[in-house]
This record gives C-alpha cells, structure tokens and sequence, in this order.
C-alpha cells in the first residue's frame, strides 16, 4: 500500500495552488477543465482571472460567451469554455445552481470520467480515483505495466482503487498527479526523492526508461492557411466570427481559409472570400507568415492586404461580420495564430 507514503509526502510537499485554498466543487471543476492539455503555469494567471470575474456558477450563466471567450483568449482548446458556458445553464435550470453530487454530472457538457473524479474526490470526498497522463506514468513504473487501451485503464482503475485513502481520496489523487508532475517526470525522473520508490518495480529493476511505453504518434499534417486584411478608405478592416460549432468557434479572425492543392496562395485567397463573403478582392503586399501548432495540426498562416474589387458583402459562412480599426482589436477574442500575424501589421 503506497498511501501513507504518498500522503506524508504531499503535506510536506503540496504545490500551493489557488485553487487548493478553497475546495468547493465549482472552483474543482473549473481549475480541472483549464487544466486539461495545458500546464499548470500557463493555468494559474487564467483560474485567478476567471474566479475575480465568475465567482459563482450564476454569475457564468448571466455572462455573455463573448465575455468568457476573451477572458479564455489564449488558453487554446476553446470548446472548453463553451462547455462550461452551457453547463453551468444546465446547472441553474436543472440543477437549481448546485453541481450535481451523482453521475447526473457527467451528463454535463465537457464533463467525462476524469472531471468526474476529480470534482467527486476533492470536492466531495468520494472514493475515485482520477487518472491522467501523469498518473499512468507513475502507476506504469509502480508495477511495469502499460496503460494505452481502455482494458488497461479498466485495470488501472481497479489497482487504484486497492490503494486510494479512504479518509482522504481527493488528496490521495493529487499526490499521485504530483508526484508525476515534480518527480516522476517523463525523461529525468528524480528518483531518489520519490516516497514510494521502495515499492517502485521500474526503480528496482532499472527499467524507468522501458515505462511507459508510448502510443505511436500520428503524423502531424502540415497545412497553408492564406487571409486577407481587407481594408477602406477609413483603415477600418474586416473580421469575421467563426461558427459556434467549428474549432475555435465563436472566436473572431481575419477571413480565410486552408490552400487547395495545386492553388498559389493569392488565388487560394480570392476563391476563399469570393465563398465566405460573396465579394471580389484584389490582392496586395504580403503582410507575411507565421507558423502554429495545434494538437492535431500544423499551419502556415500567410496574410496579404487586400481591397474589395466589387460584390456586396454576404456572410455565407461566418457567425458575424464587422469593420474595426486596428487599435480596438483587444476588444475582441482572436486565435493566437491571429494575434501572432497581427503583430507583423504593427511592425509594418
């Protein structure tokens, strides 16, 4: 058993973090889904900002998404923001503005079997167990074992269950995701201040470098994205709302889209806004390029200045469309490939 060890370990050693001070189930869930794919530095300066704004679920619900996703501009992986959004309206009319204490908070949007866990755990001192990435690392060094498939996790979770404390669940998982955050790193585990090295078979055997073993990366495809900055007469430019049910919808841009194979990006560039905005532009000086990374793709976001050439503006693709002056962009919520092509403009 591991968790006398652990647990000694974790009131020693327990990273201060703001939402530790207070455990309520909202401020649970709202730190456990910004945490989800970004780190925990990154997660701080946003959690402090949401909760001096969103205290309180009704105070989510009363807000306007615009309002959430540019507290959340940054942060990435935006249907995050909108499945709190939605939640907590379920929350206040079904749930008369009360998270849920059964497995009705999973029917929640956004809410799987690790939120789940981890609201049930810490806020609520329910005997789960959560499991992520940093988890399965410990666990696959604690008993040289894999994790990749569902069957495994199945496994996973019954050991766990043998081993999480009683008195203190919530507690208990947080040590463990500690443990692989601080010590049980990926490459350069710290093994020699690790609690529970003594049950480690991994440390033991000298295989930490076999655990675990990883999931074959997919290949990350590469793709040009081409927009314009289509000005007037008074600099005033166009930018378009992207759709609430696309990625990064909801989020505002420049309007656009990915290259065809075979297409130059200036055409690509005029056949895009001739199909999302019915117009006929001419293309000018390249503003430039950048690149960005998302989790499942790669871009070369290529900018040019453009005028309209002719055609009335129609929105056939877009959620809305306004004509803004370049100092009031911090009025509005863009994707950071956005944000970094914006900087080229105020160079030029």
């Amino acid at each position: 058993i591991i968790n006398r060890e652990l647990l000694a370990w974790y009131d020693l050693n327990q990273k201060l973090m703001p939402w530790r001070k207070n455990t309520n189930p909202y401020r649970v869930w709202i730190s456990e889904v910004m945490l989800q794919q970004t780190q925990v530095a990154t997660v701080i300066p946003y959690y402090k900002r949401w909760m001096d704004n969103f205290p309180t679920i009704d105070r989510v619900a009363l807000s306007d998404i615009d309002q959430i996703l540019k507290l959340w501009e940054g942060l990435g992986y935006y249907q995050r923001a909108h499945n709190i959004k939605n939640a907590c309206d379920i929350i206040m009319k079904n749930f008369n503005g009360k998270i849920p204490l059964t497995e009705e908070l999973k029917s929640l949007p956004g809410v799987g079997e690790y939120i789940y866990a981890a609201v049930m755990s810490i806020a609520f001192n329910q005997k789960i167990p959560v499991i992520d990435g940093n988890v399965k690392r410990v666990a696959s060094r604690l008993w040289e074992m894999n994790f990749l498939k569902a069957k495994d996790i199945k496994i996973l979770t019954e050991k766990l269950l043998t081993e999480i404390s009683s008195k203190r669940p919530g507690c208990f998982n947080q040590a463990l995701m500690d443990l692989g955050r601080e010590i049980c790193k990926p490459k350069i585990p710290k093994c020699t201040e690790c609690p529970i090295s003594s049950q480690c078979q991994a440390f033991m055997n000298n295989t930490i470098a076999i655990f675990p073993q990883k999931a074959k990366k997919k290949v990350i495809p590469l793709i040009d994205v081409v927009v314009g900055y289509i000005e007037d007469q008074e600099n005033n430019f166009i930018i378009t709302k992207r759709p609430k049910k696309k990625m990064l919808g909801g989020l505002w841009e420049l309007p656009g889209g990915k290259r065809e194979k075979g297409e130059s990006l200036k055409n690509s560039l005029i056949r895009e806004l001739k199909e999302e905005l019915s117009i006929d532009i001419t293309v000018n000086q390249k503003i430039g390029m950048i690149q960005h990374a998302y989790s499942h793709m790669r871009i070369k976001l290529h900018g040019y200045k453009c005028k309209i050439k002719n055609g009335k503006i129609k929105m056939n693709v877009a959620d809305d469309l306004e004509w803004i002056q370049f100092r009031n962009i911090g009025n509005y919520s863009f994707p950071r490939a956005n944000h970094k092509l914006f900087k080229k403009i105020e160079r030029n």
